[in-house]
């Protein structure tokens, strides 16, 4: 019998908009007033004298430190500055670098040396045990570096998504994901800049991500945090100072 020669048919998917029968591509969701309301921020931002401006992590390392050394002391304030004022934390990284701070330095130190350097950071006593097992993993597992990648990032101890993110940012000059903390988490929030109310820092990043132009990524953070320190407070934001008062879906319930 004779074999056919048909051939099997191959489907062929088309970029959207493109071929015969093609769907349209959907709009993209976006918040109302969003980029209004950036601008706004960014103007009030312009004087950059919040707290995260003259002590964030951004200003705790050595930047005349080789290049590793200066990752390493970018990751540590990370980790001190977890629920701690930045002020505190800024202070903290201070102490340790007049003791020289290396990989080996901490290695070498003992447990009750390191807590009383970093005190009173928040839970410093836990901070002194992630501390100490992180530095042991990048000294074995890193040749004394820090991971370059979020996922390994985030296994370390002591070392969560924000944390990640920021350190990306800082240490690597890399922009892999949104840096969400507290002040960016409720600032989206009530600004109505996700979707539906999130419940979680991690919920927010995933939203913003989704719909934030890419090249903002890395500013977000910074502009948020110094707002969220200075005027759209966590208890009694200062509705009546913000310029997005007119147009910021929180203001007329705060």
């Amino acid at each position: 019998p004779r074999r056919s020669r048909r051939r099997k048919s191959v489907a062929i998917a088309y970029e959207p908009g493109q071929g015969d029968g093609a769907e349209p591509r959907r709009a993209r969701w976006e918040p109302r007033d969003w980029r209004e309301q950036l601008e706004r921020i960014r103007e009030m931002r312009r004087s950059r004298d919040a707290p995260v401006d003259e002590m964030g992590v951004q200003k705790c390392y050595d930047s005349s430190a080789p290049p590793q050394v200066m990752r390493y002391q970018v990751l540590l304030a990370l980790m001190l500055s977890s629920q701690t004022k930045d002020q505190v934390t800024s202070a903290a990284m201070l102490r340790l670098r007049r003791r020289g701070l290396t990989v080996d330095t901490v290695l070498q130190m003992d447990d009750e040396t390191l807590g009383q350097i970093i005190y009173p950071v928040g839970f410093w006593r836990n901070k002194v045990k992630y501390i100490k097992q992180t530095t042991a993993i990048l000294k074995q597992k890193y040749g004394g570096d820090i991971p370059s990648t979020v996922e390994e990032l985030v296994q370390l101890p002591g070392v969560g998504p924000k944390m990640a993110h920021l350190a990306m940012h800082i240490a690597w000059d890399s922009v892999a994901g949104i840096a969400v903390d507290t002040h960016v988490h409720r600032i989206s929030n009530r600004l109505k800049w996700v979707k539906k109310e999130t419940k979680h820092p991690e919920e927010t990043r995933v939203a913003l991500e989704d719909w934030l132009p890419r090249d903002l990524w890395k500013e977000i953070n910074w502009l948020l945090v110094g707002f969220g320190q200075q005027t759209c407070l966590p208890v009694n934001p200062r509705c009546s100072q913000c310029l997005n008062q007119d147009i910021c879906p929180a203001a007329k319930r705060l």
